[in-house]
């Protein structure tokens, strides 16, 4: 019997008082019911909180050529159970197209893209508009040729990744992680940061930087994602559900 449940079925003595059931569970209750309103909230607050900080000058990059990335499809049985949830999503079926003539800057082998998805990469950077262009290059050398680690999470990776290619940024598209409203498909382009609902990963908020779509009619999109210092590996191109995408942020020159 787990912890708490075995705290809400007994009396539980201290010293010389007890605990009654009923109290302990009304206490619980009154607990977990109040976490899930920080969490519906949690991002949109970052938001706000990083929004009105001052800007100031983007730290030197950390360059690392270590990476742990666990590719999909890797046997998870033998790690930890903190990987335990990478086994829940899956990149999309896709139609093999022949290979494209990739241009120099993307001729390399990269363990942080997998190598069909190289082609609407290149067309990312080639084939948008400026300020999306100057954005999707210099994430691109940031994550696949120096490998850069940013100190924090993906807010903070994006921001840096604006910063060096010298762009700032529109909000086109404002809504709130546990009621939206959600954007469409259509309002989505090439360069955009998204916030969005991660459902490969628990449900959780996350943000990145959109790519290009996979499979529109399903949601499905290629998104330059960072995971965090913590985990020491560089930003990684995945396959995301944009189902429930709440915030765009637009570059603009």
């Amino acid at each position: 019997m787990p912890p708490l449940l075995a705290v809400a079925s007994h009396n539980v003595s201290f010293s010389q008082f007890s605990i009654k059931k009923a109290p302990v569970v009304a206490l619980l209750a009154l607990f977990l019911g109040g976490t899930s309103y920080v969490h519906a909230d949690s991002m949109s607050a970052l938001i706000a909180q990083k929004s009105t900080q001052p800007e100031f000058a983007v730290p030197s990059a950390k360059i690392s050529t270590r990476s742990t990335i666990q590719r999909a499809g890797t046997d998870y049985s033998s790690t930890s159970a903190n990987h335990s949830n990478f086994n829940a999503y899956r990149y999309p079926d896709v139609q093999r197209q022949s290979p494209a003539i990739l241009p120099a800057f993307l001729s390399g082998s990269y363990d942080n893209v997998d190598s069909e998805y190289l082609p609407l990469l290149s067309r990312a950077e080639t084939q948008s508009s400026l300020a999306a262009r100057e954005v999707i290059s210099t994430a691109r050398t940031m994550a696949l040729n120096e490998r850069t680690i940013i100190q924090g999470g993906c807010w903070d990776y994006l921001n840096a990744v604006f910063k060096r290619a010298g762009v700032t940024r529109d909000t086109v598209h404002k809504g709130a992680y546990s009621q939206g409203p959600y954007a469409n498909s259509s309002e989505i382009e090439v360069g955009d940061w998204l916030y969005y609902i991660n459902h490969g990963y628990n449900g959780v908020e996350h943000s990145g930087l959109f790519v290009g779509w996979v499979d529109e009619s399903a949601n499905q999109a290629l998104i330059l994602s960072y995971a965090g210092e913590s985990r020491r590996e560089p930003a990684r191109y995945r396959v995301y559900d944009l189902s429930n995408v709440y915030q765009i942020m637009r570059p603009t020159v």
